[in-house]
């Protein structure tokens, strides 16, 4: 491992000279506009202005570091700052700004809830390598960054490919035939629509008492609305026995059972999942299994995809809003007779799924890739030089992108 001269943050920066350059409230943010806002929230750009007066466009790049959030942003084009915890940190001569930024990404920043971390970054110490080792470590970094943002990009344009594909086949159907108006909104008009209990039965799980230790730990996978994301669940983070079955409400459900989250906060609530193994799932989780074959399960899987915000909205109760069992019944499914047209259309939006999972996959690795490259040429245990990326990321694959971020998040 290399010895190299270390460094803390504070020592590493200079004062950035602002002067009386106004910054911009979130309440004045636009969704459009002539100049980017960055802040220090978790997208990159956070909003838009049209207002000059606070545009930071010389002495660039810079580092953007969002004194509640920990996140970081490498910023090499013209922006107005957002209000509140945005900090700007400007390497000095003999630092470069690139290697600085994931130098800083390399840190392990414990959260203080939304307190302010600025001191605590500047008391942290980062390598500084010659300056030739910094440019090498930037490369090299920056290039897997860029092949993490093409997946972020390609799995972003195939859900929209997904979404539209689905407003076309649960409106117009596979033979783009005319519509009906009815309770949902625009459906083919031959279809049916029917309530989910008229072919479905709906049950809810059971959580085993955690006081009752032989109840955990046991063979049986166990599901909680935090897995129920638009998925086939293979695996679970906690398992039960099968005295926990004999003893509690939890059910033992077979593959091919649909899951609806119930209850769940931001967005789990109304999300769906397919059972690919033997499992038990938790009460917040509505159980759904056909009794008759008029509807297929994974054509149901789709079309309460393709319902999510619909099905949010019947949720009931105080600050904390839930779907029950009697609302999941009650729910109405619209589906074409002709089991052939339900077979095609799972099919396009099956391969669709493929696709979106690939490159998730794919994403998954590069992430491990760049962690793992991340700590070790920081700590001089590989050489920028040594290593040889192309072979794994490819010239054509790697885009030159002008925008990115990250947090600190472990």
């Amino acid at each position: 491992m290399t010895e190299w001269p270390i460094a803390t943050v504070g020592n590493c920066i200079k004062h950035f000279t602002l002067g009386k350059t106004p910054t911009i409230h979130t309440r004045d943010y636009k969704s459009s506009g002539t100049y980017p806002i960055v802040d220090q929230g978790q997208n990159l750009i956070a909003g838009w202005t049209d207002d000059d007066s606070g545009l930071i466009s010389t002495n660039l790049p810079v580092v953007v570091f969002g004194d509640h959030t920990r996140a970081f942003k490498y910023v090499n084009f013209p922006f107005v700052r957002g209000a509140d915890g945005t900090q700007l940190l400007r390497p000095k001569s003999g630092i470069e700004p690139l290697f600085f930024y994931y130098a800083c990404r390399a840190l392990d920043l414990p959260s203080r809830g939304y307190n302010r971390h600025f001191k605590l970054l500047k008391e942290k110490e980062i390598p500084t390598p010659p300056l030739q080792e910094q440019r090498g470590i930037a490369r090299t970094l920056k290039r897997i960054d860029d092949a993490l943002l093409i997946q972020d990009k390609q799995i972003q344009t195939v859900m929209d490919l997904k979404g539209a594909a689905m407003r076309t086949l649960f409106t117009r159907g596979l033979r783009g035939e005319a519509q009906k108006e009815t309770e949902i909104g625009l459906v083919p008009a031959s279809w049916h629509i029917e309530s989910m209990d008229d072919h479905f039965s709906v049950v809810s799980g059971g959580t085993p008492s955690r006081r009752i230790s032989e109840f955990w730990n046991g063979p049986i996978p166990w599901v909680k609305t935090t897995e129920i994301d638009y998925c086939i669940i293979q695996e679970t983070e906690e398992h039960i026995t099968r005295a926990a079955l004999e003893q509690s409400a939890a059910k033992l459900l077979e593959p091919g059972t649909l899951l609806l989250a119930m209850y769940g906060q931001g967005v789990t609530r109304g999300k769906v999942a397919l059972l690919g193994i033997d499992a038990a799932c938790n009460q917040a989780c509505a159980a759904i299994r056909a009794h008759d074959d008029v509807v297929n399960v994974s054509f149901l899987y789709h079309f309460l995809s393709f319902r999510y915000e619909g099905i949010r909205r019947l949720a009931h109760g105080g600050q904390q809003q839930n779907l029950n069992l009697n609302i999941v019944r009650g729910l109405p499914v619209s589906y074409p007779a002709d089991k052939n047209e339900q077979h095609g259309i799972v099919d396009i939006l099956d391969a669709i799924d493929r696709k979106i999972d690939l490159h998730r996959r794919k994403r998954a690795v590069l992430g491990d890739l760049f962690k793992a490259l991340l700590h070790k040429l920081m700590t001089g245990e590989i050489r920028a030089a040594d290593f040889e990326l192309h072979a794994l990321l490819p010239e054509h694959t790697v885009c030159r992108p002008q925008y990115r971020e990250t947090t600190n998040e472990r």
